[in-house]
């Protein structure tokens, strides 16, 4: 680790079938992350399956039940290095059942993928992921326009999918001339990690080039520390070892923290003993670590997932009530006062009550359209009131970003998704 690289995480979205597997399973080839030999394994596998040509989404898709079905289930974490960065590649799935694995994935990412297959053009889950890159934060994109080869290599169809897509992206909010486009052929491998010679009227990078043109993600060290526990586990030798990511801030061994809102609401308060990563002991902890910590006074049943630490001097907020801007992505009907789904914030799952629908906002401006609506339904953004069952840890969007947004969850699917943007304390 002398040479330390700058570390990104990095989320791959999509329409289900337009490539994503395949796109991140040819770089790692290419790349030599995976031999020849697992990857004639895996093709075989593929033919054995009746799945040809699915081998380079075999590399990330490692679930037999994938394997089986030919599609995502679960985030896949790999390992990529370049250049200049240091990638935690995820795999989305595009499948609408997994759209929550997604959600887990684009609220950790600093830059996404999106992929779009050539053939197919914009489809309605590229319109949804592009939403919710959006919703949650993750302010770079790459465009990779796939399976060229299925038209020929084409620019004029490469011209026409950059067009559409830049049309969505604008209704979001993003800035299209900030995105990078680029063609590829993600199954014979043009364009990923090697230039092509099938696309002589393409001088613009590789997938690769393009992943080291990003800006390397700005770390919120000058935040207040903010560390969402993930797990608790207790380990022979060392006692209880709470696992989590560090959001913001920084974490050093011998900090005073408080854990909240942890034993019936009340917090825990203790002081770090030890850190580590990757089985290493580190003396502190900065935002994007995936850590385990040991903090003398908390024993195993003080703490669970979806308690937030912090420094004793900056607790972390827990809400009474809080306003939040959403968007209703996936509801079957329409989203009324009193309805109380799911909320998933950072690592906690909590139900909340929605007291109030302030305002309906234009999805793509952000202006209102109306006041006090009797319902929210698809498509809708809006402005709503939330009263949570029980006591949950949420950050104002201005205040601390990282910790203020959400995906709201009903019966196996993601209704609705967004950010906190005022709250009540809890007294």
């Amino acid at each position: 680790m002398a040479d330390k690289k700058i570390h990104m995480n990095l989320v791959f979205v999509g329409h289900v079938d337009h490539g994503k597997s395949t796109t991140v399973g040819r770089l790692l080839f290419d790349s030599g992350n995976i031999d020849e030999q697992t990857m004639r394994k895996l093709k075989e596998k593929a033919a054995e399956l009746g799945k040809a040509g699915f081998e380079f989404a075999f590399v990330m898709d490692n679930l037999k039940e994938e394997r089986e079905r030919g599609v995502t289930i679960d985030l896949a974490h790999k390992r990529f290095d370049t250049n200049k960065f240091y990638f935690t590649i995820i795999d989305a799935p595009g499948h609408k059942d997994f759209i929550k694995n997604m959600i887990t994935g684009a609220s950790q990412a600093d830059a996404g993928v999106l992929v779009v297959a050539a053939n197919d053009g914009v489809m309605a889950q590229t319109k949804e992921h592009v939403f919710l890159c959006r919703t949650l934060g993750v302010d770079q994109l790459i465009v990779a326009v796939n399976k060229m080869d299925m038209k020929n290599y084409d620019e004029a169809v490469f011209n026409k999918i950059k067009e559409d897509v830049s049309t969505l992206l604008k209704t979001v909010g993003y800035d299209p001339s900030k995105v990078q486009f680029i063609p590829i052929a993600a199954f014979p491998g043009d364009n990923v990690f090697k230039k092509t010679d099938k696309m002589p009227w393409w001088n613009g990078p590789t997938l690769l080039e393009a992943m080291d043109n990003l800006n390397p993600p700005e770390k919120p060290t000058d935040l207040p520390l903010r560390l969402p526990i993930q797990d608790v586990y207790s380990i022979a030798g060392i006692g209880v070892v709470p696992v989590g990511r560090v959001e913001t801030g920084v974490m050093k061994v011998g900090d005073k923290v408080i854990i909240v809102p942890a034993r019936e609401g009340k917090g825990v308060t203790g002081e770090v003993k030890s850190i580590e990563m990757h089985h290493e002991a580190m003396d502190k902890a900065e935002p994007g670590d995936n850590i385990g910590f040991n903090v003398r006074g908390v024993g195993k049943n003080d703490v669970a997932r979806g308690d937030v630490l912090g420094h004793t001097d900056n607790v972390p907020t827990v809400a009474s009530e809080f306003t939040a801007q959403v968007v209703v992505l996936n509801h079957p009907t329409v989203i009324t006062v009193g309805y109380t789904p799911v909320f998933h914030i950072h690592t906690a799952q909590v139900a909340c009550q929605i007291t109030a629908i302030e305002k309906k906002l234009n999805p793509a401006t952000g202006e209102t359209i109306a006041e006090n609506p009797d319902f929210i339904k698809n498509g809708d953004a809006a402005i709503i009131k939330v009263k949570p069952i029980q006591p949950l840890v949420i950050e104002k969007q201005k205040d601390i970003p990282q910790m203020s947004r959400f995906a709201i969850r009903d019966s196996g699917r993601t209704v609705a998704a967004g950010m906190c943007i005022d709250l009540v304390k809890k007294q």
